[in-house]
């Protein structure tokens, strides 16, 4: 099991249409290729910066590259989230509101199932 961690650091001002984003076409479009949400979280705003961030669940790295090639041929969600980008002023805009996107992959050091991840 390998885990993606994707974080976001965006202005206060991006947060409702981001996670509404995420939440109508982001997720679906992840979990109908097989991807895992753990669970997605955001932090207090600091200093005019909100930190968000996911965790997601394969069962490999081969997996990932397998689900994100899906999910880059899926013409219907390219095209959704063109459209976001131009409801949003485009992808310049964008980046005036999107400070940092990182993403690294992260494996558990205790076993899964002394987790709230395991499944009973």
């Amino acid at each position: 099991m390998i885990y993606r961690r994707k974080m976001y650091k965006v202005a206060p001002s991006i947060i409702d249409d981001f996670n509404e984003h995420f939440n109508k076409t982001l997720l679906p479009t992840q979990l109908k290729y097989g991807a895992r949400l753990v669970g997605r979280w955001m932090t207090k705003e600091n200093n005019g910066v909100i930190e968000i961030f996911a965790i997601w669940e394969y069962n490999s790295y081969k997996d990932y590259e397998i689900i994100e090639n899906k999910v880059k041929s899926d013409e219907e969600h390219v095209k959704r989230v063109q459209k976001w980008y131009q409801k949003m002023g485009g992808r310049e805009k964008l980046r005036e509101v999107f400070f940092n996107i990182e993403q690294d992959f992260i494996k558990t050091t205790v076993p899964l199932d002394k987790t709230t991840l395991s499944k009973d």
